[in-house]
């Protein structure tokens, strides 16, 4: 069972946006500047270079980019957490057969430390990281790296993750059937589909254990 990490396992929003509430208070922004900073970070797609240029130049700060894309990823791993509702889903996938892996794009320091510190190593076989092995999403490389450290087959794996291009895609390219976690949004790519959708994680794998 491939599972992306961040927005699907994990709530990487509701992390940044805590971190963003500390930090904008901390500068004394105003309240309404989360919703412009929540805005500019697009759900982690934006580069955290231009994410940290952009609080710079709003807020005309004399801190350094390398300080703020540092004190952002601590932030955000530091206010990670690891819903034990979605721990007691791992458990079970794991006592009905599957082997539960972890596939990310993302740094593999961030990554690794916030899989170690939420705990959610002891709910997954494996991990893999883009930066660590080289080849990011949706490039099915990553995904038959993830199956070799599990020592398992690519058949009959299935794809959970909340984007449509580098989980559903990714999928639907090595011929996987998979579950599109939608959080409120509507399917709009017609080139693909998932094999079905669901609003979180747990109902995610709970349409793997059914299928």
């Amino acid at each position: 069972m491939f599972l992306d990490l961040d927005n699907t396992v994990l709530d990487r929003t509701g992390a940044f946006r805590s971190w963003a509430e500390g930090f904008l208070d901390g500068i004394g922004a105003p309240s309404p500047d989360l919703d412009w900073l929540m805005s500019v970070d697009a759900d982690g797609l934006t580069d955290r270079w231009d994410v940290a240029d952009a609080i710079r130049d709003r807020y005309r700060l004399s801190t350094s980019s390398v300080d703020l894309v540092d004190e952002m990823r601590e932030g955000v791993v530091a206010n990670s957490r690891l819903d034990p509702l979605v721990a007691c889903a791992l458990r079970i996938a794991d006592d009905a057969g599957w082997v539960p892996v972890l596939v990310t794009n993302g740094a593999t320091r961030q990554e690794d430390t916030t899989i170690r510190r939420t705990g959610l190593d002891r709910y997954v076989a494996d991990w893999v990281i883009s930066e660590e092995v080289g080849v990011s999403k949706p490039n099915p490389r990553i995904f038959a790296l993830a199956a070799e450290r599990v020592r398992m087959r690519m058949r009959g794996a299935w794809v959970i993750g909340d984007s449509p291009e580098t989980d559903i895609g990714a999928a639907a390219e090595m011929g996987l059937p998979s579950v599109w976690l939608h959080r409120g949004r509507q399917w709009m790519e017609s080139r693909f589909e998932p094999t079905a959708q669901a609003g979180g994680i747990i109902p995610g794998i709970a349409a793997v254990l059914a299928g």
